[in-house]
């Protein structure tokens, strides 16, 4: 028997979204940080990044600054507001080089081996099924693929022990500000 797992544990409401991207405003405002921490993730032109959980687009401009007209960026969401305002600020900028994706549970609908790499920022708290969303950004990744953890609600020791779980990807790297990974090579 077929069981459906929710992808978050609790889904945001517009009106929880719209506070959340006051507050938002108001963090970057005060402390802009954002392009000095992209600029630490190794971001190269060419290449194809998805931003997986996107939310209200802060960290998707730069990455499309970054992989300039020849990349492309693809902003992930499970909600349709998140990925309205992403477009907002990506349209803003000027930017043609992205795809927004409405993803349906542990399915984003994009092809296999697409990313050079995924990032998966102040997102990972929130999913119910770990092991279901790491194999579908594994699926989703090049064989030489990137994967960034950053920030978020969850103890880094406890976000490992889940990643390594899965079976699915090999830690690379480890900093005080991010963590990352490459994808295992298939049994």
């Amino acid at each position: 028997m077929l069981r459906h797992v929710p992808f978050l544990q609790k889904k945001i409401s517009n009106r929880e979204f719209g506070i959340m991207q006051g507050l938002y405003r108001l963090i970057d405002h005060v402390h802009p940080y954002i392009p000095a921490s992209v600029a630490l993730f190794g971001i190269k032109p060419g290449q194809t990044v998805i931003d997986y959980g996107c939310g209200p687009g802060r960290y998707t401009v730069e990455f499309a600054r970054l992989v300039t007209g020849s990349g492309k960026v693809v902003a992930v969401d499970l909600v349709e507001i998140a990925l309205q305002e992403t477009q907002k600020k990506l349209e803003a900028g000027g930017f043609e080089n992205y795809e927004l994706v409405l993803a349906r549970d542990y399915d984003s609908g994009i092809a296999d081996n697409t990313a050079d790499a995924v990032f998966a920022i102040d997102m990972f708290h929130h999913i119910a099924d770990t092991d279901a969303f790491l194999q579908e950004l594994h699926r989703i990744a090049k064989p030489d693929a990137l994967l960034l953890f950053s920030g978020g609600h969850m103890l880094r020791k406890t976000l490992k022990k889940k990643v390594d779980h899965s079976g699915l990807w090999k830690l690379t790297e480890e900093r005080r500000e991010f963590i990352t990974y490459k994808p295992k090579e298939p049994a």
